[in-house]
């Protein structure tokens, strides 16, 4: 099974540091979609696995969360592409949880319930965070210079082996070729 894990604020939408926290403020990232549904047609399965502390902040509820994911949802269907599952961590980071990145819990309930070893599953993100849990579990970390990406890169302490892009688009060309 080819699987594809994405994280979703500053790698497929525009991200916001006041959160987003409605459908409206939900806006796609030129390219991400078309990208997305490349990786579907040839085959990939595709996963988000997206930090979503507003709801432990109160900023937004879950019923907010489902109807922003429904528009990226159809969204990405109108391009003739498909998100197979939606992860996230509803924590504030004063949770301490097992499953908000760095930490590895959401890629290892991914591995569970799609009976699959995430080691070499390319892992797109623009945070350090994203890059982390992904290599923790031995998949392949991709930096796009969306979102916070620039920063990140900039920090210069990547994790070993990450691979860095302009934007999903072209992270997703790449996958699509190896």
């Amino acid at each position: 099974m080819k699987l594809v894990i994405l994280d979703r604020d500053g790698v497929i939408n525009h991200d916001s540091k006041q959160f987003i926290k409605s459908p409206a403020e939900w806006r796609p990232i030129p390219g991400s979609i078309d990208a997305i549904a490349k990786l579907s047609q040839a085959g990939y399965r595709v996963i988000i696995a997206t930090n979503q502390s507003g709801i432990g902040r109160g900023l937004f509820d879950m019923d907010t969360l489902n109807a922003i994911h429904e528009k990226m949802h159809r969204t990405v269907q109108q391009a003739g592409g498909r998100i197979d599952a939606i992860f996230y961590c509803p924590h504030a980071i004063e949770a301490d949880c097992q499953c908000r990145k760095p930490r590895t819990g959401m890629f290892e309930r991914i591995a569970r319930c799609f009976n699959v070893d995430l080691v070499g599953t390319p892992s797109v993100g623009d945070s350090l965070r994203d890059l982390q849990a992904a290599a923790a579990v031995g998949a392949r970390p991709l930096l796009v210079l969306t979102g916070k990406g620039t920063q990140t890169q900039a920090e210069d302490c990547l994790p070993e082996g990450t691979q860095v892009f302009p934007d999903l688009a072209t992270a997703a060309e790449e996958i699509l070729r190896s």
